[in-house]
């Protein structure tokens, strides 16, 4: 099987809406006038700060439950590695199953997003200096326990997060190109699966961080390459060693890739407050700081960025706020 044939199909993702809807309904996309004007193009933004976890990721969560249960596979614990947004996907739908969950972090994490998972009944542990180092460390953890390792990028996880894609390009069947970040993939992945199974013709481009840049070193070298993480506010895109089926995928699949500094995100975090009042965190103010980056190729076109996580802490954002 080809990482292709991981993707969800348009019917997969419709069935995969029905399952996201019993929690939420579809977030809102919004024409924003400011960010249009700051942009020289007609900018969209898909509002996944609007979920009740304040990010995409749990569209993913959903889903993946809903077909382990499905299968009558529904494990009697669960475990998982992530920087906050995935722990809160996993956490809630846990939680809605009646699943006992732990969740791994790595030392330093977001101290808010540890508190949104706690509050979601997660038992949380913190080991390792970065994403990779709690990840593996869940993976032992889960073979020690006999639980189940909910992964980071799973075909079921995939066929929830496309629904939030699936919104947007039918929202606006006028887009030329989407922004999409990318961490461990599933976001951009998704995006792909999104644009075929609607036939839709938007560009998508990549955006990872300048300090993260394992996916664009890996999209050089045609094969994963392990590169040091050092972002300090992209957090949802510190990610040390690509998916080598994400990348697979990927690879054939998107127009090219931006990579954006610290100091672009926290300009877009305070661009995006300041035209939109929307709360942003580093990852999902990146797709409007590489639309930034690339707008004077941009002039009179129809762009999509995604504001995929609003989940930044207060201080962390008070800072940015004050430049």
């Amino acid at each position: 099987m080809t990482a292709n044939a991981l993707l969800p199909t348009l019917q997969d993702i419709e069935a995969a809406a029905q399952v996201v809807y019993r929690e939420f309904g579809p977030t809102p996309q919004y024409r924003w006038g400011q960010l249009s004007s700051l942009l020289g193009a007609t900018c969209w933004v898909k509002h996944e700060n609007h979920t009740p976890v304040g990010a995409f990721k749990i569209r993913g969560g959903l889903t993946y439950f809903d077909q382990l249960a499905q299968r009558g596979a529904m494990p009697s614990e669960v475990v998982g590695a992530t920087r906050g947004n995935h722990g809160q996907s996993v956490g809630w739908a846990a939680r809605a199953h009646g699943v006992p969950c732990t969740i791994v972090v790595p030392h330093g994490n977001s101290v808010e997003k540890n508190a949104a998972m706690r509050a979601l009944g997660v038992n949380l542990i913190e080991h390792g200096t970065d994403f990779q180092e709690s990840r593996e460390f869940a993976i032992q953890l889960a073979q020690d326990r006999g639980a189940h390792m909910v992964p980071s990028f799973h075909p079921d996880l995939l066929r929830g997060v496309a629904t939030y894609w699936w919104e947007l390009l039918k929202a606006a069947p006028e887009l030329d190109v989407i922004y999409v970040p990318i961490g461990q993939g599933s976001g951009a992945c998704s995006a792909v699966a999104a644009k075929r199974a609607l036939g839709h013709s938007a560009r998508i481009v990549g955006v990872v961080s300048a300090h993260a840049t394992t996916y664009a070193d890996s999209f050089a070298a045609g094969k994963v390459v392990e590169a040091p993480v050092t972002t300090q506010l992209a957090d949802g895109m510190a990610c040390r060693v690509a998916d080598p089926e994400a990348l697979e995928i990927l690879m054939g699949a998107i127009d090219h890739l931006v990579q954006v500094t610290d100091t672009e995100v926290a300009q877009a975090m305070r661009d995006i407050f300041a035209c939109t009042h929307n709360v942003a965190e580093g990852a999902g103010a990146a797709s409007f700081a590489a639309a930034t980056q690339e707008r004077a190729s941009l002039q009179g076109q129809t762009v999509g960025i995604t504001l995929c996580g609003g989940n930044v802490d207060s201080t962390v954002f008070a800072r940015v706020l004050q430049g």
